[in-house]
């Protein structure tokens, strides 16, 4: 019931990503961030097995800084998706993640871009891409009404159409999504789109 998706814009990448932690029929929180920044100017999203998700995530995150550490410059969008793309192949014949990535990032040669990475180690750079069954809506309408050029406005505009379908059209749809951008002024949060509040129960 996961749903992330993300498109690349003009000079800019937005992420968007459902928060809510379920195991089978039982909701657990509906404010878990799925989207982490790896350094200043990249985000990944991801989706799959919670424990899969996080340990994977968190790993590459820490080589990613190694890597900045180590070598004074940090690696491109390109070079860290083929190197989770590597991470996920290797692991595959031995210990497979259940992990589904869109990586987003902003390179001052090459620009904003969008990398998918499924489970099984596919690597594809696109325009527009999702996971999840969320896919089945956000894609359709991504279609329709993406462009190329699109501005940061009109991009918000796009997403919040695929999170009104998703919520419309799925039988058990998530209720909140985060909204991430990526672009030549760095990583940030742009929005939450809440339709429930997560609420403490009181000690009996």
């Amino acid at each position: 019931m996961e749903c992330v998706f993300g498109l690349v814009g003009n000079g800019f990448a937005i992420v968007a990503a459902d928060t809510s932690a379920v195991h089978s029929i039982l909701v657990h929180k509906n404010n878990e961030d799925k989207i982490m920044a790896l350094d200043s100017h990249k985000l990944i999203a991801a989706s799959g097995e919670p424990g899969d998700r996080v340990q994977f995530t968190e790993y590459v995150q820490k080589n990613v800084s190694l890597y900045q550490f180590r070598n004074g410059i940090p690696l491109t969008t390109a070079a860290a998706a083929n190197f989770t793309r590597g991470e996920l192949a290797t692991a595959l014949r031995k210990n497979p993640y259940s992990v589904n990535i869109l990586m987003a990032g902003y390179d001052k040669e090459a620009g904003a871009s969008l990398y998918y990475i499924d489970y099984i180690a596919t690597l594809h750079k696109v325009d527009k891409g999702a996971f999840g069954y969320g896919s089945y809506f956000s894609l359709s309408t991504m279609d329709r009404h993406f462009r190329s050029d699109m501005s940061v406005e009109e991009a918000i505009e796009l997403v919040d159409k695929c999170i009104l379908e998703i919520r419309s059209r799925l039988v058990i749809a998530p209720p909140n999504f985060v909204i991430k951008i990526v672009d030549k002024d760095g990583a940030r949060e742009h929005a939450w789109r809440q339709s429930v509040q997560d609420v403490t129960t009181a000690a009996v």
